[in-house]
C-alpha cells in the first residue's frame, strides 16, 4: 500500500510544510513593519526542490549522459534558504517591510496552497473510489 502514493504524498506534504513556514515568515514581517531595523525575511525553495528532482529550469529531466538513469528523489534531500532583503532606505524613516510585496506573496502562497491541497485531496479520493469499487 505504501507504494501506491508514497513519494507523492511525501513531496507534497513537504512542500505544504515549507509553504505553510513561508506564510508564517510573512506574516513575522508584516507585524514587524514598524519595528525599527527589521528587515524582511524570505524563504525560497523552488530551486532546491527542482535541483532535488533533478529537473533544470525548464521542467525536463537533466542527463549529462543518455546512459545516465535519473535517481529517486527523496524528500528529505532538500530544505528551505533564508534570504534577509539588505535593501537601503529610499525615503528615511520607513521601515524596510513593503507592506503591498509581503501582501501580494502571501496571496500567491495561499493559491499555492490550495491548489496543492486540492490536487491531493483528489488523489486520496481516487484512492478512496478505488478501494469502494474493489469492494463490490
Amino acid at each position: 500500500m505504501k507504494s501506491l502514493f508514497d513519494r507523492d504524498v511525501m513531496l507534497s506534504g513537504k512542500v505544504l510544510d515549507l509553504l505553510l513556514q513561508r506564510q508564517n515568515v510573512i506574516s513575522s514581517n508584516m507585524a514587524n513593519i514598524k519595528t525599527p531595523g527589521y528587515r524582511a525575511r524570505k524563504l525560497k525553495f523552488e530551486d532546491d526542490l527542482q535541483t532535488a528532482l533533478g529537473l533544470d529550469a525548464k521542467g525536463k529531466m537533466t542527463r549529462t549522459d543518455p546512459a545516465h538513469v535519473p535517481s529517486q528523489f527523496s524528500a528529505q534531500g532538500f530544505a528551505p534558504t533564508w534570504e534577509k532583503a539588505f535593501k537601503p532606505r529610499i525615503v528615511h524613516g520607513e521601515d524596510r517591510v513593503d507592506l503591498d510585496k509581503e501582501m501580494a506573496e502571501m496571496a500567491k502562497t495561499n493559491l499555492h496552497y490550495a491548489a496543492l491541497s486540492t490536487i491531493i485531496r483528489s488523489k486520496f479520493e481516487g484512492l478512496k473510489q478505488m478501494i469502494v469499487e474493489g469492494q463490490k
